[in-house]
């Protein structure tokens, strides 16, 4: 299972990488949008800070990845967000500072929710 992990603070990154790789998924990690979109077809969830340097924000690569795939997982982290959140279905928020093990267990529910049969 292929997470794709978009956080620009380096330690963040590097402790949420590390957690997701020791649960057993294997990781892809990007500091910016632009980087998080080149990455845009080979995931199961995508991990994503809101606020990003650039001109791609976390909200952006959400609803870009899902026009290729609707039921992707999405965890949005975020300590402050001047923009109104508008998470998709199948979404979680997450306030930062977060736990990578919260990150974890977060994925593990979401992929349950998106292959529980419907009803």
């Amino acid at each position: 299972m292929s997470v794709l992990l978009v956080e620009d603070d380096p330690l963040i990154r590097e402790f949420v990488v590390e957690a997701l790789r020791e649960a057993g998924y294997h990781v892809i990690h990007a500091s910016t949008g632009e980087e998080a979109l080149a990455w845009c077809e080979h995931h199961v969830a995508l991990v994503t800070d809101v606020r990003l340097p650039g001109q791609v924000d976390g909200w952006q690569i959400a609803e870009r990845y899902r026009e290729q795939d609707p039921n992707l997982p999405v965890i949005y982290a975020t300590g402050f967000s001047p923009t109104p959140p508008r998470p998709v279905p199948g979404s979680r928020i997450v306030k930062k500072p977060v736990h990578p093990e919260e990150i974890v267990r977060t994925i593990k529910e979401l992929g349950e929710e998106k292959g529980a049969p419907p009803g």
